[in-house]
């Protein structure tokens, strides 16, 4: 019976370290913001006032003031990260210039001209049993032997256009490519936006915005994060570029909180605490959904694989020895 309580006290052990690695300490989970933002409006405010009492209750989870917001100190910021994500969506894996020089080479008109080509070469070397002798009079050898010698070359001149045609739109593609994703970084860089941090008003890249951030919203804004309203004065957001609806939605305490990443700011102004970021954010995970952040998925799901292995070897370890 003793070794029995001693497994089960081990047990329960790893089963709170394990619950204590996922919360970080917090009282929320990511799985649990991230099932929450996919919510809206009425089912929303439900949840919210089930499992948190309100969005102050929210904030008490996350470990944030509503006023004062996050410390800001480095550690927490840290663990923050290490729990809940980073806000920065991976990009989708490049195209190789062999990728690109594929996809131009399936061009109909291209496919054409490679049959076409392809079609007189093979003429051009074919020479049928008893040509000579079924030739006209007027028609000489000497004639007849230039013509095949040369025949190769308008085959050749088909094949040389298209390798050109097919080597230029590749490489343009591909320097646009390039040239895209150094403006987006720059972009990505370069935007900031406003967050309450140890009672201060502070603008911070958006790649630094962690969940707990308490960020102000104003008229103009692209909300770089989900988050819930915490105080909203006429606010109303532009939601097209994740629902396709046109009307602008009005947020309020009483009617709907949810602010979504990917969203603007059409009017008003207002606080939110930041639920999810980056790949957990509703424009992360459509983004995901197209390709986007693929490598980071696997890493994920690599890093639950041997979680849970080491759990069933921990486990295995204990029973043995009982």
């Amino acid at each position: 019976m003793g070794d029995m309580a001693n497994n089960s006290v081990a047990y329960s052990g790893v089963k709170n370290a394990v619950k204590e690695a996922n919360h970080g300490d917090f009282g929320v989970t990511l799985a649990e913001l991230r099932s929450l933002m996919e919510l809206r409006a009425a089912d929303a405010l439900h949840k919210i006032q089930e499992c948190y009492g309100d969005v102050h209750g929210i904030c008490t989870k996350l470990k944030t003031s509503p006023n004062e917001g996050l410390s800001g100190n480095p550690a927490d910021i840290e663990r923050r990260e290490a729990v809940f994500g980073k806000n920065f969506i991976p990009p989708k894996k490049p195209k190789t210039f062999l990728q690109l020089v594929w996809e131009a080479l399936q061009d109909v008109t291209l496919i054409i001209l490679e049959i076409a080509a392809v079609v007189s070469l093979g003429l051009s070397f074919y020479q049928p049993p008893g040509g000579n002798e079924s030739l006209c009079g007027s028609v000489n050898v000497g004639e007849e032997e230039d013509e095949s010698e040369t025949g190769w070359i308008e085959g050749a001149a088909i094949l040389l256009s298209v390798v050109c045609v097919v080597l230029v739109t590749a490489f343009n593609d591909w320097s646009k490519e390039k040239q895209f994703r150094g403006l987006q970084s720059r972009i990505e860089q370069e935007q900031k936006f406003t967050v309450i941090r140890g009672g201060q008003v502070i603008q911070i890249p958006v790649a630094d915005i962690i969940v707990g951030d308490i960020a102000q919203v104003k008229y103009g804004d692209l909300l770089p994060a989900d988050g819930v309203l915490i105080q909203g004065n006429d606010l109303k957001i532009d939601e097209s570029s994740l629902t396709g609806e046109s009307d602008h939605v009005k947020k309020s305490l009483d009617r709907d909180p949810m602010l979504l990443s990917g969203t603007h700011v059409m009017e008003g102004s207002g606080r939110m605490v930041v639920t999810a970021v980056g790949v957990n954010s509703q424009t992360g995970i459509i983004f995901t959904l197209l390709g986007a952040g693929g490598d980071e998925e696997e890493k994920e799901k690599e890093k639950e694989k041997k979680d849970k292995k080491s759990r069933h070897n921990h486990l295995g370890f204990l029973g043995r020895e009982g």
